[in-house]
């Protein structure tokens, strides 16, 4: 957002992330790019500095003439200016939760693979999380210097092939690949070495350009990556703005802290500004506040965001994922700014009920290996507490067709967090194995998702999910232990000795024979029971009885009775088959019948 005087043009904030694998030389060019350097720049992290890699988010900027393109756009009048933020990303692994938090707030993401070593296993993530989060790509082939001369351009023809064969089956398709090297000679040499391609590298980025949606309504919400003092100002809070907008005096709240704070001063790169809005890099200055208390964070209109204990998520997994989502796993979710542990149901729509949506968002499609085109599918699948939902042991991947093409039916999921967190609704959710071995050649992003529902309640288990009809199919199986009457058996072997089967009193069984049978009560101390058969029992039923008893005395020695175990020897026992459904969260445990 401009300044309210004239002193300055108006310019428009377009945020670059800057991704790639750790030591592709990143942070390299995202410092021959800038002019200005802000507070959270270029490692300035002591343990960046001491490791040389990049551990933390890295801001910068440079501004540019306002490219043709955009002079033309209806939307792009008044702006004279584009400035370029660059959000380094670190590319080291363990430090992927920073990474995702990085590209939520980027317009367009530079992936910087280093020519010689090609895509790596972060390259990968990298660029599923671009593809998760961003709407377009250019790539940069980094460290020409180091092919020899005569074979430097064979070689970044070749690799430059491979990238878009990479890319064919993803959302970056045909994307622009460009060559350079950003630090001739490496890291330890002298500052004298002239970057090559940098200069065509910038133009290329404002052929690039659009005119991201920006819309100052709504609450704000600002992403917070760095919190220092001034002495005698009061204490910054660096950030983007990611929805709505602020201005000089406006309070906004800090949730993880549950404090709110008046806005002393805005500014953009250095220059003080009357406000800002969605997608515009601010330092927000406020008083009488440790800047150890909120090193990353989110800071937001009083009221409007919540802390949650558990949340119910849309949910797709991501096809390079090799493991499978199982319930009751554990995985690291990232939600809004924050990462956390959380404990995964999954759940679905009741078998044969039609739930393929053709309805497709170019915003979020998702990489498959198998599938010849992305999965568009919006990820905010309208979840109700007033419907049925069956539960899965595991997500369940959906048929492929001929060809390879196919979708996986809608799905949600449960999170269970092992804290509470603070994040809007419909916000992205993606969720990992971060544990995995770094080493190995494997994708760690399992699943994406969107925030449907939060739980605030500490007591959620007992308030709030009994209200979630998620059930299993339960089919017990035992066996007609002998006639009493036309219309009554006894049954053994469906339950065990201490179950209390006042529970079950009412349900229907079916009888292999064909019959329908009510459980009418227990029968002894042994887990027995009595099932009454409204139609009566048929007359092949009551001779196949009959021969069984028979067979149970025959089998008994002389003087003693038949033992009723010896029943189980029968080569045809008339089975009796129970199918009920039980709600995974009622608290009462109540069969409910098919």
């Amino acid at each position: 957002m401009a300044d309210s005087s004239n002193n300055h043009p108006k310019t428009l904030n377009f945020n670059v992330g800057v991704l790639g694998h750790v030591d592709s030389g990143k942070t390299s060019l995202a410092r021959v790019l800038s002019s200005t350097a802000s507070t959270a720049a270029f490692d300035k992290n002591p343990q960046s500095r001491e490791r040389g890699i990049t551990l933390d988010l890295g801001f910068s900027s440079f501004t540019v003439d306002l490219p043709e393109q955009l002079r033309e756009d209806p939307g792009g009048h008044g702006y004279d200016k584009l400035q370029f933020t660059l959000v380094d990303c670190p590319g080291h692994a363990s430090l992927i939760r920073t990474i995702i938090g990085g590209a939520q707030i980027i317009d367009l993401m530079m992936l910087v693979v280093d020519v010689v070593k090609g895509i790596q296993t972060q390259t990968a993530e990298c660029l599923l999380i671009g593809e998760l989060t961003c709407p377009c790509m250019v790539v940069i082939l980094n460290k020409t210097d180091l092919l020899p001369p005569n074979k430097r351009q064979t070689a970044i023809d070749k690799m430059t092939k491979r990238l878009h064969k990479t890319l064919e089956n993803t959302r970056f398709k045909d994307c622009p690949v460009i060559a350079l090297s950003a630090k001739p000679g490496g890291p330890e040499a002298p500052e004298t070495e002239e970057p090559h391609g940098v200069p065509e590298l910038i133009e290329l980025l404002k052929s690039q350009t659009y005119l991201p949606h920006r819309d100052p309504g709504g609450a704000l919400l600002m992403a917070v990556d760095h919190c220092f003092s001034i002495r005698g100002q009061g204490t910054v809070m660096t950030g983007t703005i990611l929805q709505g907008a602020l201005a000089v005096n406006d309070t906004v709240e800090i949730p993880a802290l549950k404090v709110t704070k008046k806005v002393k001063s805005v500014q953009m790169f250095r220059r003080p500004v009357a406000g800002a809005m969605q997608g515009d890099r601010v330092g927000v200055c406020v008083t009488q506040f440790d800047p150890k208390l909120l090193e990353r964070g989110v800071v937001c209109t009083p009221g409007s965001l919540h802390t949650l204990h558990a949340a119910l998520i849309s949910v797709r997994k991501i096809g390079y994922f090799k493991g499978s989502l199982a319930t009751r796993a554990k995985f690291h979710i990232t939600v809004g700014h924050e990462t956390v542990m959380a404990r995964v149901t999954f759940f679905g729509l009741p078998p044969g009920e039609i739930h393929q949506t053709s309805t497709t968002d170019p915003q979020l499609p998702t990489l498959d290996p198998h599938a010849s085109e992305p999965d568009c599918r919006p990820l905010d699948t309208p979840f109700s507490f007033d419907r049925e939902y069956f539960h899965q042991d595991e997500y369940v991947i959906g048929q492929r067709q001929a060809g390879g093409a196919g979708q996986d039916p809608e799905q949600w999921a449960l999170l269970e967090f092992e804290r509470p967190v603070t994040c809007p609704t419909l916000c992205l959710v993606i969720g990992s194995k971060l544990d995995t071995d770094i080493h190995a050649n494997a994708c760690r992003l399992a699943f994406q998702g969107r925030l449907l529902e939060g739980f605030e309640e500490k007591s959620y288990s007992e308030t709030t999910l009994p209200r979630l009809r998620i059930y299993k199919t339960k089919h017990k199986e035992g066996q007609v232990e002998r006639v009493t009457d036309d219309y009554t058996v006894i049954g053994r072997n469906l339950f065990k000795k201490e179950t209390n089967l006042q529970l079950f009193v009412g349900l229907k069984v079916t009888l292999s024979t064909g019959e329908a049978g009510v459980i009418e009560g227990g029968f002894g101390q042994s887990g027995k029971f009595k099932i009454r058969v409204p139609e009566g029992l048929s007359l092949e039923t009551k001779q196949l009885l009959s021969s069984s008893v028979k067979k149970r005395v025959k089998g008994g020695a002389k003087g003693e009775p038949a033992k009723e175990d010896d029943a189980k020897t029968d080569s045809q026992p008339i089975c009796i088959n129970l199918r009920f459904k039980r709600y995974v969260f009622d608290p009462h445990k109540k069969m409910v019948q098919i």
